[in-house]
């Protein structure tokens, strides 16, 4: 998330970046479910955080269990 806010010229903003990525209306259009934690782990988001890890192992971005 602190990326994300550095990207858009606010990099304090980082809960802000958060806020509206859990609150997109459009996961597969804007897949936000990419964006993970600065400590690798995959958090929960609008949708929870099975289904991002089920699109995350989907894509190979993630091993499967």
């Amino acid at each position: 998330y602190r990326w994300i806010a550095g990207r858009v010229g606010r990099p304090r903003a980082w809960r802000a970046a958060a806020n509206a990525l859990r609150n997109n209306p459009l996961v597969l259009v804007i897949p936000c479910h990419r964006v993970i934690r600065s400590d690798g782990r995959v958090a929960g988001s609008g949708f929870g955080r099975r289904i991002r890890e089920y699109l995350l192992r989907l894509e190979g971005a993630i091993p499967a269990t």
